[in-house]
């Protein structure tokens, strides 16, 4: 199947690490030009020497996207070194998790800012951007906490439910326009981030790693937790012209650990 991507320009936030550098690396085989965006240099660099086998025509951009002031620099800055986006990917963010009797204001606030503004603060340059282009596709990997509210997770939860609204009511507004809004929702996916988790976890409970990954894959009726590329390969196509009248969908992507009807 040929995704039509050769030659697409395309940005990936959070595209240093995990889901994000899994999609840069799927754009990269299919022949387009990316830039991936992440807080840390140090990150950046680790990230080009891990894609060079995919591809060279790869930018860096430092820039803490929590700030809409960065985030704007950082979106030109891209498109200085591409010409122009036609494909968006928000991957960066990640709230903390925190017990209820724990949380505050400002840890609710916190967590927007982690995840719904560090997304937000990317798309609105770049949606009107591709409005004025007439066309584009903008992909949000948001995740299922959104859907599900947990205990530990809820101002986390609470931003990735706003993205999801965000998600659907972009692309209504802006469909009209040629540009193509959409989002998947990962569950367990087995990241460098889950994997320190899996570790801290297995530390406190006095289990290994492999009985922490076993107790994590059985959760799950795919019987195992999903790879990165496995989240990039669903983002690619919805970004691609294979999709071209998927707009405002949210595709749920957690091996069917939460059987709700969306």
């Amino acid at each position: 199947m040929d995704l039509e991507l050769q030659g697409k320009r395309v940005l990936v936030t959070g595209g240093s690490r995990g889901i994000g550098l899994a999609c840069a690396a799927g754009f990269l085989r299919e022949g387009a030009r990316v830039a991936i965006v992440s807080r840390s240099e140090a990150n950046l660099e680790a990230a080009r020497a891990a894609l060079q086998p995919f591809g060279s025509d790869l930018a860096t951009v430092a820039a803490d996207l929590r700030d809409a002031d960065d985030a704007a620099r950082a979106v030109q800055d891209a498109v200085a070194a591409l010409g122009a986006i036609d494909i968006l990917v928000n991957s960066a963010g990640a709230a903390r998790r925190t017990p209820p009797a724990e949380l505050t204001p400002q840890a609710w606030r916190d967590a927007m800012d982690a995840k719904y503004f560090s997304y937000i603060n990317v798309i609105d340059p770049v949606i009107k951007r591709m409005a004025q282009q007439g066309g584009g596709a903008i992909v949000n990997v948001i995740g299922m906490g959104g859907k599900v509210a947990s205990p530990t997770h809820l101002p986390g939860g609470a931003a990735n439910a706003a993205l999801m609204l965000a998600t659907a009511g972009l692309a209504n507004a802006y469909g009209g326009q040629g540009v193509r809004v959409n989002a998947v929702n990962p569950g367990g996916t087995h990241t460098e981030r889950l994997q320190q988790g899996l570790e801290a976890e297995a530390r406190l409970s006095g289990l290994t790693i492999e009985q922490m990954m076993a107790k994590a894959n059985a959760r799950v009726p795919l019987g195992r937790l999903a790879a990165p590329e496995e989240i990039a390969d669903a983002v690619l196509f919805l970004a691609s012209a294979r999709a071209s009248y998927i707009c405002g969908a949210v595709v749920s992507m957690d091996g069917a650990a939460t059987p709700i009807v969306v």
